[in-house]
Parts: structure tokens; C-alpha cells; sequence
């Protein structure tokens, strides 16, 4: 499993009046949680992108207070016109403590409805896992080798690693195969065709 290396500086000062001083160093206020008290700390907005801006599930080994902690991304606030990162929040991972966490579905295999001109669509990209951190993954696989045209894979079809427990209900779509419109076109087309055929048969017979 990817980590992110991050180093943060303890804050002496707390409350909304240095939370701006600290933003405008362009410094981000972090708070570190499971780790005994609560932790302050500031860190650079840059050294996070790798746990922020990314699909992917990634570990974040905290430097802070002279300390080194496994941490996960628990929370984060963006400021609402410019988008910039407000705010972090961590969880400190300790052994046989269960944590819950999203984790990206992966899709292994290659669709025969998609082979045959069908479009996947991917309903769901990330699942709510609960373990602990001995048993944490990065990912869940979901075989779509047997997805047909006009067909969804749910939930119940992701087989998880043993000491993982999926919390999405498992009727939730996760991926369909779309039929697109010339092919739908194309069967209603059939369709009526053999209909036709269907219902001149006995008509010539009749004149017979």
C-alpha cells in the first residue's frame, strides 16, 4: 500500500484568528485524532496533494512532535469559491482498532457486452469498507468478465479479503454494460422485421 510522507510543526495557538494567520502563510490547520489527545499541527498544502487530489487510497506517515504516526485522511475542508484546502483531519491507525474508509473499486476482466459495442458505465468508484489497519487494502476487485449487454454487477458480487467487511448495501449497482442506440435501433429493426415475416406467412398461405 502507497504511503505520503508529510511533516507537520505543532500549533501553540488555536482559534479562528490564528487559523487565518496561518492560511495566509499558506499553511494549512491540521488536527491529528487516535493518537491520545488531539494533535494541532500545521502542514504545507502541497506536501498533501498526493492524499487529497488523487482516486487512489494512500497511507499518510505524519511527522509531527517529534513523533512518526500511520494516519489516514479522515476529513478535509475546501473553501467554496476558490477551492484551495481549508483544513485536514487524520486518524492514527492502531493495530486491531477497526476504522472505516473508501477504498476505489477496481474492474478486472474484459466485458462481452462491451466487446460486442456496449458502453460500461461505472456507477459506483468507491466502497465503504470496515476493518482494521492489519487487514486494510488500497482497493476491492470486481470481476466483469461475465458482463453481458443490458446487465449490472452490484455490491454482493465484490468477494472482499478476509477481515474486510463491506458496508454499501449489497443490491448497489456498481457497473452496467449500456446497449447503445444504433444497436438498440438495429434489434427493434430485427425485431419488427421478423414480425413482418411472421404475419405474411399465413396470408400467403391464405391465397393459396
Amino acid at each position: 500500500m502507497q504511503s505520503v510522507k508529510v511533516s507537520g510543526e505543532v500549533r501553540e495557538n488555536l482559534g479562528k484568528k490564528s487559523s487565518k494567520v496561518t492560511r495566509r502563510e499558506g499553511l494549512v490547520p491540521a488536527v491529528l485524532y487516535g493518537a491520545g489527545d488531539p494533535i494541532h499541527f500545521t502542514i504545507k498544502a502541497l506536501d498533501v496533494r498526493p492524499l487529497v487530489y488523487t482516486p487512489e487510497f494512500k497511507l499518510a506517515e505524519l511527522s509531527v512532535g517529534g513523533q512518526t504516526i500511520k494516519a489516514i485522511v479522515k476529513d478535509y475542508q475546501f473553501h467554496p469559491v476558490t477551492d484551495a484546502l481549508r483544513h485536514i483531519d487524520f486518524l492514527a491507525l492502531q493495530d486491531g482498532h477497526p476504522i472505516k474508509v473508501q477504498v476505489p473499486v477496481v474492474f478486472e476482466g474484459t466485458s462481452p457486452g462491451v466487446r460486442s459495442g456496449g458502453k460500461l458505465q461505472v456507477a459506483v468508484r468507491r466502497i465503504k469498507i470496515k476493518t482494521t489497519p492489519e487487514n486494510l487494502v488500497d482497493k476491492l476487485v470486481l470481476d466483469i468478465s461475465e458482463l453481458q449487454l443490458g446487465s449490472a454487477i452490484r455490491v454482493r458480487d465484490i468477494k472482499p479479503n478476509e477481515g474486510v467487511e463491506i458496508m454499501n448495501p449489497a443490491g448497489q449497482p456498481v457497473a452496467s454494460v449500456e446497449v447503445p442506440r444504433a444497436l438498440r435501433s438495429a434489434a427493434t429493426a430485427e425485431k419488427k422485421a421478423a414480425e413482418a415475416g411472421g404475419a405474411a406467412a399465413p396470408a400467403a398461405e391464405a391465397a393459396e
